[in-house]
Order: structure tokens, then C-alpha cells, then sequence
């Protein structure tokens, strides 16, 4: 079974835990991207087909709420804050120089090798460490562009290691 029946099978597994039931879609659409993420297409279809309802609406509940991704995201999510206390406090470069350093473009969110996606957020609640940032929601504090960049290299080589 290659993985992607296996995703499918697992998607299935999940929207059967809840009954198949129309009224579950949220909490079957946060199980699944708990799991892996994002929302796939095909995460989509299945959805649709097993609570027997259009793909359109799915899409229209998976698009309305913020926190469902339809984009697949890196193995360490890297969240900047944007917050006030961040804000005044540098955090823009941070992300910008994270975006460089991560070479993406347009709306890309997610470096070309799957390991790191970068967005930002409203406010982590860490305004005493401004400017902050997580890695998987690991908080780091008092942010330059500079440091945030070692960060990630940091994770490349470990992450290197770990694969060679």
C-alpha cells in the first residue's frame, strides 16, 4: 500500500470514528490535520464522499475557518509574531529575513525542501520576549533576523545528521 492509501484509509478511520456524521465535519477536518498537517485535496473528496454531502461545501468549511491548511506544511512550523509588543519591536525583518533565507516567493509558505513552513501570527502571548517566534511551538525570545536564521541552520544540521 503505497502512502497515499494509507493517508486515505487513515482518513477514512477517522471520519468512521465519528459516525460518518455531517454535523462532525470540523472536528473530523481538525483529526485529520492533526495528523497530517493539512487538508489535501483528495483529504477533501474523501471527506465528501463518506459524510455524503458536495465537495464545494467541504471546501467552504476548510476555507472559512484560519486554522485548516490546504497547503502542506514542513516537519517545524515557524511562526513569527506580529503583535503589537513585536511589532514595535522588529519583528517584520525577522520574517522577512526568514523568507529570504528560506528562498520563498509569492504566497509560498513552505521551503522548497519540506522541512520548515513560515507564517505569521496575531499575538503568541509572549509580549515581555518581544520580538518572539516558535518552532513547533517552541517559544523563542528576543528575536533578530540574525538569530532566527542560526536557528534554523541549527535545525538543517541536525536534521542533515539525523538523515545521513
Amino acid at each position: 500500500m503505497d502512502a497515499s492509501n494509507a493517508m486515505l484509509q487513515r482518513v477514512e478511520e477517522i471520519i468512521d470514528s465519528y459516525g460518518c456524521k455531517r454535523e462532525n465535519i470540523i472536528a473530523i477536518m481538525q483529526d485529520i490535520q492533526a495528523e497530517y498537517k493539512y487538508l489535501s485535496r483528495e483529504t477533501l473528496e474523501k471527506i465528501a464522499e463518506k459524510l455524503g454531502i458536495g465537495v464545494a461545501k467541504v471546501y467552504s468549511v476548510a476555507t472559512f475557518y484560519e486554522n485548516f491548511s490546504l497547503e502542506a506544511k514542513g516537519k517545524y512550523i515557524v511562526k513569527v509574531c506580529n503583535g503589537t509588543a513585536c511589532h514595535v519591536r522588529k519583528s517584520q525583518p525577522i520574517y522577512d529575513g526568514l523568507r529570504e533565507y528560506l528562498q520563498l516567493e509569492g504566497k509560498q509558505k513552505t521551503s522548497a525542501d519540506q522541512l520548515f513552513t513560515l507564517e505569521t501570527v496575531a499575538c503568541l502571548g509572549a509580549c515581555s520576549l518581544a520580538p518572539a517566534m516558535t518552532i513547533n511551538d517552541e517559544v523563542h525570545a528576543k528575536m533578530t533576523p540574525e538569530s532566527a536564521i542560526a536557528l534554523l541552520e541549527d535545525i538543517r544540521r541536525k536534521e542533515a545528521v539525523q538523515n545521513a
